[in-house]
């Protein structure tokens, strides 16, 4: 049986404590990750959307406000697709609980397709790739984080308990599996590199029009301390790509 990263939210109590850790006023998806993307996606006014891994859909009723024309969320997680239906109930919106790797992505059917934060939970994300391509709409883009190579390449070495003070790269070529220990659970991820991820877009036939990395922006931050911690290191990589 093939593994799938939703899975890892299906446990209760790591699915408790992700909740919690986003409730957090300074946490990194809300400093970082959200204003990087919000800047990459732009007007979305008039256009069908795609959002793979979409979790709890709260980023959908947002891109319906802000003129979205309709919305559809992929999800492979039970928990996120029970929070979801619970967070978006509007017309023109539909939540699909299936893995990403085992959906049939329809062809040219969206003008946009996102995905925050989900890609580093696929192995082959080049076969992804052309499917987003083939699922867009000529001129249709796609903009997308994941956690930045610097971070994933760190995964699986010994560290001390408490806040993490120091991040070794180690193996930072060997590409594959890498087992994160984050919030009492064993996260596999997907390690690739940023030429990796940016041939891989090329591959699928996609026109690269941004790269982005986590600079944080010290207005979206209540505290100095947390600020300084954000600038040691890129947490998170964007892409904006287009389809030709």
């Amino acid at each position: 049986m093939k593994h799938r990263g939703s899975e890892f939210y299906d446990d209760a109590l790591i699915f408790k404590r992700y909740l919690d850790r986003r409730s957090w006023t300074e946490n990194a998806n809300d400093t970082m990750e959200k204003p990087i993307i919000l800047q990459l996606i732009g007007n979305v006014s008039g256009l069908r959307i795609l959002d793979l891994g979409c979790g709890d859909a709260s980023f959908g009723n947002e891109l319906l406000d802000a003129g979205a024309v309709s919305y559809t969320g992929i999800e492979g997680s039970a928990n996120m697709v029970e929070e979801a239906k619970k967070t978006i109930r509007r017309s023109k919106t539909e939540i699909i609980y299936t893995a990403i790797e085992d959906w049939d992505f329809p062809d040219s059917h969206f003008d946009m397709v996102i995905s925050r934060l989900v890609l580093h939970y696929i192995e082959d994300v080049e076969a992804i790739f052309k499917k987003v391509y083939r699922s867009l709409m000529a001129g249709g883009r796609f903009v997308f984080s994941v956690e930045h190579p610097v971070m994933t390449s760190s995964y699986g070495l010994p560290r001390e308990e408490g806040m993490k003070q120091n991040w070794i790269v180690d193996q930072y070529f060997h590409t594959g599996i890498r087992k994160q220990e984050w919030l009492g659970g064993t996260a596999v991820k997907y390690h690739r590199t940023i030429e990796d991820t940016y041939s891989a877009l090329q591959h699928a036939g996609f026109n690269i029009t941004s790269l982005r990395e986590s600079r944080p922006d010290e207005a979206n931050f209540q505290h100095n301390e947390t600020y300084e911690r954000r600038m040691r290191i890129p947490l998170f990589l964007f892409f904006s790509a287009q389809k030709i």
